[in-house]
Order: C-alpha cells, then sequence, then structure tokens
C-alpha cells in the first residue's frame, strides 16, 4: 500500500500536537505504551499513516541504538512526508517529539522530587506497587496491536510461540536480553519464524 498524499492545516498540527501532549501524561512506562492509540488516532481515525508505515517507524526506531521514543519521532517525520515535504516532516517531528516529551518530563521532575522526599509515606508506597499491572496491560496492548497488524494470527502462531517462549526466558531466568535477541534473529534468519 502506498503512502497517502495528505493535506494537514495549521489547525491539524495544532491537534496532533494536543493529541501527544495528552499520550504523554498517559505514557506510564514509556511513549511505547500509548502505541495502540497513536495507532488508532494516527492510522484508524485521521488516516494520516498507513498501518506499514506505523509498524515500521516502531520496528527502525526499537532495531536503532538510542532512546525508544524515537518512533514517535519517525511517526511525525512520516506525517510530515505524507503531506509532502521535508520541511513538514521537521515540523511533524518536532510536533510529535515535543508533544509527548514535554508533559511527561515537568510531572517526572516535579513527581520524583516530591516523590524522594516523602518515600517512606504508605501512599508512595502503594502508588509505586499499583502502577505496575498498568504498565503491563499498556505493554501488552501494544504487543497486541503490532502482532495482530498483519491479520493473520492463526498463520502466524510461530511468532506468538517465540514471544511467549522470550517472555518466560526473561522472567524466569538471568539470560541476558541481547542472547534472546540474538536467538531471534539467527531464527528469523533461518526463516523459521
Amino acid at each position: 500500500m502506498s503512502a497517502p498524499q495528505i493535506v494537514l492545516s495549521w489547525s491539524d498540527w495544532l491537534s496532533l500536537f494536543g493529541h501527544y501532549l495528552m499520550l504523554s501524561l498517559m505514557s506510564v512506562g514509556g511513549a511505547i505504551s500509548t502505541t495502540s492509540e497513536m495507532q488508532r488516532y494516527l492510522v484508524e481515525q485521521h488516516h494520516w499513516l498507513t498501518q506499514a508505515q506505523f509498524n515500521d517507524s516502531i520496528a527502525l526506531a526499537q532495531a536503532a541504538p538510542g532512546p525508544n521514543v524515537l518512533f514517535v519521532a519517525l511517526m511525525g517525520w512520516q506525517v510530515g512526508m505524507n503531506a509532502g515535504s521535508t520541511g513538514a516532516a521537521f515540523l511533524g517531528v518536532a510536533v510529535t517529539m515535543l508533544g509527548i516529551l514535554i508533559p511527561s518530563t515537568v510531572l517526572t521532575y516535579f513527581a520524583a522530587q516530591w516523590g524522594h522526599r516523602n518515600r517512606d509515606l504508605r501512599a508512595v508506597r502503594a502508588f509505586k506497587q499499583g502502577m505496575a499491572p498498568v504498565v503491563i496491560a499498556l505493554l501488552l496492548s501494544t504487543s497486541w496491536i503490532l502482532g495482530s497488524a498483519g491479520g493473520r494470527l492463526v498463520a502466524d502462531w510461530p511468532l506468538w510461540l517465540l514471544a511467549v517462549a522470550s517472555a518466560v526466558l526473561i522472567w524466569r531466568t538471568r539470560l541476558h536480553l541481547l542472547w534472546i535477541l540474538a536467538g531471534g534473529a539467527v531464527l528469523g534468519w533461518l526463516q523459521l519464524v
């Protein structure tokens, strides 16, 4: 499927910025935890990205060294390129990155200061423990969106089996993540998954 040719007004750019501001405050566990909402907004609701562009942005950013929030910049770049110019692509990067970074950075800074000062309070300890299931649920929803994007759930059973096996290895062993990634790369190279 080819990239859509879109026309974005200043209100569209402002809407995109506002949406990423909101996502920033929901991104408990990192921006990757809000990809299901990004997919709904960018692909399904506005059709500013194709599903392939969305998946490629995440895959490329996760494969590249550096912070995994780079996928947000790639999505902004793709939206801008679909709008027709390199200048719009740079605007897309700025809009999405500033939107996702500003609120969470400010909130995290002040919350960390307060939490450190009050770390012995029962409520602070309970909050930290209660957020773990929320983060896990958000990450699972992201993996479901990415894993089911091809629409071939039954045919892709080896990938799902590999994902479950990897999760169990990470959970139950002290095996370094790079070895698990290397194993997945070898299985892919051998075309077993």
